[in-house]
């Protein structure tokens, strides 16, 4: 089948008449054929975009989340063909595309009842006749760049807040799994939302991307993906005077001390690390653990990946998928074979040898022990199901290795130790922290994002979603 671009409430074809196609990652089976679009298709949304925005911004609130409300409704019905196609393309499982289905259907919910919150604040001012507030507005046709990691999730929770606070859309879906935002924009489409509120290019980043980073009438950019790009991105779009907003990569720590549950711990890890194929960027990457428990705590580990079924997404009982392309995996078991030249191989490290799983991208679940601190599979973010070991003496080392490193997105500790765990609160540089729960996971009412190379700009979701999506007025009304 083929599909289409969404520009000014219409389905459209290319420019170019070019398609691509899409295939699962499993076993290379065609998904369909989606457009290789050029820059006039981004021109083409971007003008759209501009002309809805007028009347878009000038609509209730409440009017806005009726748009929402209706879309969610509609993926709400559609969920587990959603969820289906979400795991074909990107490899997950079929419980965890159905899951992040559902999560971005919670996200439309929450973001239409934001339209009911207060935008501003009413300030004393030195003059008795004088009414003082701040509002917010929106800042116009916005683009959005989003990952092949979570597919829908990501996209939604950019689109949503987006959208309510009054501001129209270019999205620019990743190429490797784009039917998941055409559901999107489908379910966008069926709600009635008016023509060129929303608008989707598919395409190559180093086309559709650059194009709605450079476009004078793109207000803002909100970018999710690897740190190379980012920063390309936040170079070009800040030269033109663009407000950015970047989320990146990972490098998540979990800290395991001596007084841990170690079954607890090592389920722990096990679905940090390895669920979604560890193609998270909050996907737990060095496990940190206290030489008091350490063998128990890896030969448990290595006991419990072993078990690990790997295998076709759509199977009940398999727990990790395959990676979402040929050069995901490739890169990934070659970050494995520098790491055998660096440290102990405990299990995994290459494709599996079934004949069934032989024509996907797969790579088995993988931990290396005894590795050094500054290895490159200990300071490089890998993106795949690879665990790097490290036994430390104690809580004052552990923090000292955790720290040490570029990134600061999301960071763990298992402990029963109240004051150990109010101190990591304190102590560890992540934007994100977990106790006695895995670093991967966030939940839509509460902001996300990282510090040091891991983010830029003001954080997502929640409340704090506003900051990137208006800006404040300031008004003085005083009487005649």
């Amino acid at each position: 089948m083929r599909y289409l671009n969404y520009i000014n409430g219409q389905w459209k074809e290319p420019t170019t008449g070019e398609y691509r196609e899409n295939n699962s990652p499993h076993n290379g089976e065609a998904l369909g054929e989606f457009p290789s679009s050029a820059k006039e298709d981004v021109q083409e949304a971007v003008a759209a975009a501009k002309e809805a925005f007028s009347s878009w911004k000038k609509l209730s609130f409440q009017q806005r989340a009726a748009y929402l409300q209706k879309a969610a409704a509609i993926l709400t019905e559609n969920a587990e063909e959603i969820g289906r196609d979400l795991a074909l393309e990107e490899g997950k499982t079929l419980v965890e595309g159905i899951g992040e289905t559902k999560r971005a259907i919670s996200i439309l919910e929450y973001y239409a009842a934001e339209g009911l919150q207060p935008i501003g604040d009413v300030i004393p001012s030195a003059n008795a006749e004088t009414l003082l507030y701040t509002t917010r507005v929106p800042l116009g046709p916005i683009g959005l760049i989003t990952p092949w990691n979570f597919p829908i999730a990501i996209p939604v929770w950019k689109l949503a807040p987006a959208l309510i606070y009054g501001n129209t859309i270019v999205i620019k879906p990743a190429d490797l799994t784009p039917k998941s935002v055409y559901h999107v924009m489908k379910a966008f489409d069926e709600a009635g939302l008016p023509a060129g509120v929303v608008n989707c290019v598919f395409g190559r980043g180093s086309v559709v991307g650059n194009e709605i980073v450079d476009h004078p009438e793109i207000k803002a950019i909100s970018f999710t993906g690897s740190n190379q790009i980012g920063l390309q991105i936040q170079k070009q779009a800040t030269e033109k005077g663009k407000k950015v907003q970047l989320e990146m990569g990972g490098k998540n720590p979990l800290i395991v001390l001596a007084d841990a549950d170690i079954e607890k711990a090592v389920s722990i890890a096990i679905n940090g690390a390895f669920k979604s194929t560890g193609q998270k960027c909050t996907a737990t990457s060095r496990v940190i653990v206290e030489e008091g428990i350490y063998e128990a705590f890896s030969n448990r580990l290595v006991e419990r990946t072993k078990e690990l079924k790997v295998g076709n997404p759509l199977e009940a009982d398999t727990f990790m998928g395959p990676s979402v392309s040929k050069s995901q995996q490739e890169g990934v078991l070659a970050m494995i074979e520098a790491g055998k030249a660096e440290a102990d191989l405990l299990c995994g490290g290459e494709a599996p040898a079934e004949a069934d799983l032989s024509n996907g991208f797969y790579v088995k679940p993988t931990v290396f022990g005894n590795v050094p601190h500054d290895a490159r599979i200990a300071r490089e973010e890998i993106f795949g199901p690879v665990i790097a070991l490290f036994k430390v003496a104690n809580y004052d080392e552990a923090i000292e290795m955790a720290n040490d490193t570029e990134y600061g997105l999301s960071a763990a500790i298992c402990t029963n130790n109240l004051t150990l765990a109010n101190r990591f609160v304190d102590d560890i540089e992540a934007g994100i922290v977990h106790v006695n729960s895995e670093t991967a996971g966030a939940e839509p009412q509460v902001p996300f994002g990282g510090c040091k190379a891991s983010s830029t700009g003001s954080r997502e979701q929640g409340k704090t979603a506003i900051e990137f999506y208006t800006q404040v007025k300031t008004v003085y009304m005083d009487r005649m």
